[in-house]
């Protein structure tokens, strides 16, 4: 697997015009850099709640399949990684109060707490996550993505 590319400019890049500099990377890699995808993305991005989650992941769902009937495979990847990042960062707020797993002070892992409303909203978030990554197009889509650009 060919690595993310962190030395592009990506504020300056439109890469829905240069699908040949994206590198999908691993997990959430690039999911805040990629333009325009994160500023189309991003705003709907939310999982205080499981209501808001709901809302969230089902707009980011949306997204993804707007741009599987375009063909656009960069935004249905940046829109699974927003899916992954709701569940993961929902995840962290549910295992650590106010979302900090370690102190700022001296890099001790703060005490486990388990909110159940976050557990809930970050439950939600898999099961978008978990529908985009095994959706078939996106499958294969990802695959001719490397074959083509990432060679591999």
């Amino acid at each position: 697997m060919k690595p993310f590319d962190y030395s592009l400019n990506y504020a300056e890049l439109n890469l829905r015009d240069q699908p040949e500099l994206y590198t999908i990377g691993r997990g959430e890699q690039g999911v805040l850099l990629v333009e325009p995808y994160k500023s189309e993305i991003l705003p709907h991005w939310r999982f205080k709640t499981p209501e808001i989650a709901r809302t969230s992941s089902e707009a980011i769902y949306q997204l993804f399949l707007d741009y599987k009937s375009n063909h656009d495979f960069i935004g249905i990847d940046m829109a699974r990684k927003f899916l992954q990042m709701g569940y993961t960062r929902a995840r962290r707020y549910t295992n650590h109060k106010g979302g900090r797993k370690y102190s700022p002070e001296d890099g001790t892992i703060l005490p486990f707490q388990n909110d159940p409303i976050k557990a809930e909203a970050a439950a939600i978030f898999k099961a978008k996550w978990n529908e985009a990554k095994t959706d078939p197009d996106y499958i294969r889509m990802k695959q001719e993505h490397r074959i083509r650009y990432e060679n591999v």
